[in-house]
């Protein structure tokens, strides 16, 4: 900003503050009413469920996380079966923590190697 040096300019740049902080201080408003109407409990879970079934990947991803917890559960059943042994049910738990993180870490691949398997057995005879 440059020097004010008469009263005219003096009034001349306290009218262009004055504008400015007008036009500033509707442009908070409008921002605090947008915020607001973001921060909506009805609002926050209507986005928040467009923003999960949006995008292809993490319907992909929830898919293979959920494909590997119901794995290592299945395999931590057949393991520990009715077994009271508290050895077998620490083996148990170890081997669904790792089956669920390999198949939700590998769906992609197991997805494939699945599809061609059927391919094999249930695809036409040539």
């Amino acid at each position: 900003m440059q020097k004010i040096t008469s009263v005219d300019e003096l009034k001349n740049a306290i009218q262009l503050l004055e504008t400015e902080q007008k036009n500033k201080g509707k442009l908070l408003r409008e921002n605090v009413l947008q915020v607001y109407e973001r921060l909506k409990p009805a609002n926050l879970i209507r986005t928040t469920i467009k923003d999960l079934f949006s995008s292809s990947f993490q319907l992909e991803n929830i898919s293979g996380i959920s494909a590997g917890l119901a794995s290592g559960f299945l395999a931590n059943r057949l393991f520990v079966g009715r077994s009271g042994s508290t050895l077998k049910k620490l083996l148990g738990s170890i081997l669904q923590y790792g089956m669920t993180s390999i198949i939700a870490q590998k769906a992609d691949l197991i997805k494939a190697f699945g599809q061609v398997l059927f391919q094999h057995l249930f695809g036409k005879k040539k």
